[in-house]
């Protein structure tokens, strides 16, 4: 009899073990994925402060700060957006890398060069081979992403590059992107392709 209550305390005290254990490694990977958007926002910020430091006596949040002091919250948004001529972003670069499901592997890495164009960079794509044709890619990338952005910007460009002797696409590369929030986009819709998730409303 004693036995049995042994057996069924350890049976219950096991199940909650691996109940915690999964709580655990689930929290860890939200927390790595935290740290690397806080990481990427960092690097957009410092980008933008170095770039509009270089035009005015005042740091970029100074001058963010007293717009939004005077109610003028979208002429700050435009100073962001227009003031800074194209030569003056040339070199900038936001890399964000993309990691397996078990976060234990590094499947992808995404440049986007002098705020204008993307690369993204399938890392061993053999591994989870990425077709033009398949339905995943069509539903989750194009129809999810770049189709939304080239109706706000048909100036937009796509190129493929495979791996050799095959339809699998190796690297993607998209001129003419106009914003970091074009480039969070295809950064999610890229991570939904690579995880298996379609959260494209077709």
């Amino acid at each position: 009899m004693i036995n049995k209550e042994n057996n069924s305390d350890i049976e219950k005290l096991t199940k909650i073990l691996s109940s915690i254990q999964n709580l655990y490694y689930k929290k860890k990977e939200e927390l790595e994925e935290l740290q690397l958007e806080i990481s990427e926002l960092k690097e957009v910020l410092n980008n933008l402060n170095s770039i509009i430091s270089n035009k005015s006596f005042f740091s970029a949040d100074e001058i963010y700060k007293q717009k939004i002091i005077k109610g003028e919250e979208s002429e700050a948004n435009e100073l962001f957006q227009e003031t800074v001529p194209k030569e003056e972003l040339q070199g900038t670069n936001i890399k964000r890398k993309i990691f397996s499901n078990d976060n234990q592997e590094l499947v992808c890495v995404l440049n986007f060069y002098d705020l204008n164009n993307v690369e993204i960079k399938f890392i061993n794509p053999e591994k989870k081979p990425i077709r033009e044709t398949s339905e995943e890619f069509i539903g989750t990338f194009l129809k999810g992403a770049l189709i939304k952005i080239k109706d706000d910007n048909p100036g937009m460009e796509l190129k493929y590059s495979y791996v050799k002797d095959t339809d699998i696409i190796e690297k993607i590369e998209i001129s003419n992107i106009r914003n970091v929030k074009d480039y969070d986009l295809i950064t999610s819709q890229i991570r939904n392709l690579l995880s298996g998730e379609n959260s494209s409303p077709y």
